[in-house]
């Protein structure tokens, strides 16, 4: 159900300090917990700056779902008042991906010769689905969302649609991988709730079924996030042991890490990979540089010296 009306869409959001995060007093908290306060109070701060003007608000299985603009014409998906953006869209213009991880997944196709298929995890506002319908618009696309609301205020406030080559499903990730069906080249994992990564999403098991769904030289990128502090997501191992080959792309301005999961063992070099994300870049007409976030390959910490893998040559 549609929440807010006329009134509600004119006015500027400022969350409200009842929101914030309660601590209990006369202890220190918990380091988990004194985390997710300092990020809320971070959020809080940022929307003073920049107010947005709320467009909808409505209740779902995943958490209170908020459409917001800002001056510049720029929505934004969130779940709660304090919640991070879940996507940033403008609407009209699939080819300006605002997010800096979102870019920095397309680069994985860089790792695929001539992508037919691909599946999306995770709606939003449907910037990487309807980003890909453009640049790529021979290849059939499926994007999966566990929630119908998401798919619904992505097609009425955010300018996704569906056509001959676009379809969306509502199913859970984890049925609609072990459900028997094509494969694909690409597979994107981008599926966040309030919480983060559904925990049936972020296991081996799971994994291990997504690369069961690529077609031969496919390729599977998920964004994760990395704690402050750290190299590499928690993330990372699982999907170390799940691929026949792991790299990375760790977005700078953000806690995202993007883990780019490969089914064989063919080594790509990175003149290879360079050449190949230079030339996407020209044919798609994207203003950023695909080169600068081809992943890297995976290595466990900086601090390894000569042990270490430094990704290929």
């Amino acid at each position: 159900m549609r929440q807010g009306g006329p009134g509600l869409s004119s006015v500027p959001w400022r969350p409200p300090l009842t929101c914030w995060p309660r601590l209990n007093r006369g202890s220190p908290p918990p380091e988990g917990r004194a985390r997710r306060a300092v990020v809320a109070m971070a959020r809080v701060s940022r929307a003073m700056e920049h107010p947005r003007k709320v467009l909808h608000v409505q209740p779902s299985a995943g958490g209170l779902l908020i459409v917001s603009e800002d001056e510049e014409g720029r929505r934004f998906l969130q779940f709660g008042w304090l919640g991070a953006s879940q996507s940033v869209v403008w609407p009209g213009f699939p080819l300006r991906l605002e997010s800096d991880y979102t870019r920095a997944m397309v680069a994985a196709l860089a790792f695929v010769e001539e992508p037919r298929r691909i599946l999306v995890v995770g709606v939003g506002g449907g910037a990487l689905p309807m980003f890909l319908r453009a640049v790529v618009p021979d290849a059939h696309i499926d994007a999966v969302d566990l929630h119908p609301e998401v798919i619904d205020v992505a097609r009425r406030y955010f300018d996704f649609h569906e056509d001959a080559a676009l379809h969306a499903h509502v199913a859970d990730a984890r049925h609609f991988m072990a459900t028997p069906g094509p494969s694909y080249d690409v597979i994107l994992l981008d599926a966040y709730g309030a919480r983060g990564i559904p925990p049936s999403l972020a296991t081996r098991e799971f994994l291990l079924s997504t690369r069961a769904r690529l077609a031969p030289g496919g390729v599977v990128a998920g964004n994760v996030l990395r704690f402050p502090g750290k190299w590499n997501s928690s993330m990372a191992r699982t999907w170390k042991e799940s691929f026949a080959q792991l790299h990375t792309f760790t977005v700078e301005e953000s806690a995202n890490q993007i883990l780019v999961g490969l089914s064989d063992s063919r080594r790509r070099t990175r003149a290879e990979l360079n050449a190949r994300a230079e030339q996407l870049a020209r044919e798609w007409g994207v203003a950023f540089s695909l080169r600068s976030r081809v992943a890297r390959e995976y290595r466990e910490s900086p601090w390894k010296g000569s042990a270490a893998k430094t990704g290929p040559k």
